[in-house]
């Protein structure tokens, strides 16, 4: 048995009472510490009303306390489940950060709505605050993605807790084209989808080539050659479960003569890109590896060339590109016009086009 009791809630409110009409400061600062303490003490053994009278007596003191306080209080309370909701709220909207700070980053009481709140409209800092938290969902991690400076949005993707949308990964990938750091964060979440994974490796080796090529002009050659090297072998290692399970299935489709253009479109209007990808490598008569690098690549006549290949119709390759759009987060095209090429491509054409693209692939460097 514990040997402190609870206190009632009207020797509380007495001892507040008291506290605020005729206290000094230093009497206000020593009642908070003191009912801090006798609240931290207890917190497993308090019932819901106890908590709630907590809540009403930090409320009174929170106005009548110094920031110093305020800081000590809201570091006490956030690392408590139980801690009263509504002086945790009152604590994280704070402006200053010590004293938001503790509360954002640490106390499982804030609602998932209360910190989407403040990452809308608080500072930097506490968003900053709020990208350390142990669990940050989607919703939240878009507004930090777009909200957020440099520091944030590095900060929320090195989180291993955070949980990026779709829509912020196509945007991070984006970025990273121009932020080496982001892309290394980035790059390293285990949970990041390979078609977002090989586009950045795509961007960041472009990005690596250009520096190294104008710190060492005289060694150009060399240095596209090891970058190439160096991104195809990430781009092996980078396969997932998933990727190999998708690649399977198709082949299985494939093989059992089941794998036809309604099976890639319908692959494709689910969001899957790599039994998209495998599937149109199958039809082409393609290594998967090759389809793979025409898909992740920014321009769409890649694609068009590979579907040609494949003898696809245009409503098929329509949604592949709608796909790739909306897996990449780039901007719509122009699918009047890309119907109107596609449609006056010539399949002999393409054919030309994708020996050229397999020999420059295969072509050992001078």
């Amino acid at each position: 048995m514990r040997s402190r009791s609870v206190k009632s809630p009207a020797n509380l409110l007495e001892e507040l009472q008291t506290a605020l009409a005729h206290g000094t400061v230093a009497r206000r600062v020593e009642t908070l510490r003191r009912i801090t303490d006798l609240f931290v003490g207890n917190a497993v053994d308090y019932s819901d009303d106890h908590i709630r009278v907590f809540d009403d007596v930090f409320q009174c003191l929170i106005e009548q306390i110094e920031t110093s306080a305020k800081v000590l209080l809201a570091d006490r309370l956030a690392p408590i489940n139980t801690a009263p909701p509504q002086i945790i709220r009152t604590l994280a909207r704070d402006d200053v950060i010590e004293v938001a700070g503790p509360v954002l980053s640490r106390s499982e009481r804030l609602e998932e709505m209360t910190l989407i709140e403040i990452a809308r409209n608080k500072s930097q800092a506490h968003l900053k605050a709020i990208s350390l938290r142990r669990v940050l969902s989607e919703a939240l991690t878009d507004v930090l993605v777009t909200r957020g400076d440099q520091d944030v949005v590095q900060s929320t993707v090195s989180n291993p807790g955070a949980r990026l949308s779709e829509d912020s990964l196509a945007d991070l990938v984006n970025r990273a084209e121009r932020d080496d750091d982001l892309a290394a964060c980035i790059g390293l979440r285990p949970d990041l989808p390979r078609h977002h994974y090989l586009k950045l490796v795509a961007r960041a080796s472009m990005s690596v080539r250009r520096k190294l090529q104008a710190a060492h002009p005289e060694l150009a050659d060399e240095v596209s050659s090891v970058v190439q090297e160096a991104a195809q072998r990430v781009r092996t290692a980078a396969m997932t479960r998933q990727t190999e399970m998708a690649r399977a299935l198709v082949k299985s489709l494939h093989d059992d003569g089941r794998l036809d253009e309604f099976q890639i479109t319908t692959f494709a209007e689910q969001g899957k890109f790599d039994e998209t990808n495998a599937g149109l490598a199958a039809l082409a008569g393609v290594a998967v590896e090759t389809a793979e690098n025409i898909m992740v690549e920014s321009r769409t006549e890649g694609v068009m060339i590979l579907a040609k290949v494949a003898g696809m119709q245009w409503s098929s390759v329509r949604a592949i590109i709608a796909m790739r759009e909306k897996l990449s987060g780039g901007s719509q095209t122009d699918m009047l016009s890309l119907r109107d090429t596609y449609e006056a491509l010539r399949s002999s054409t393409a054919q030309q086009v994708l020996r050229f693209h397999r020999m420059q692939n295969t072509t050992p460097a001078a």
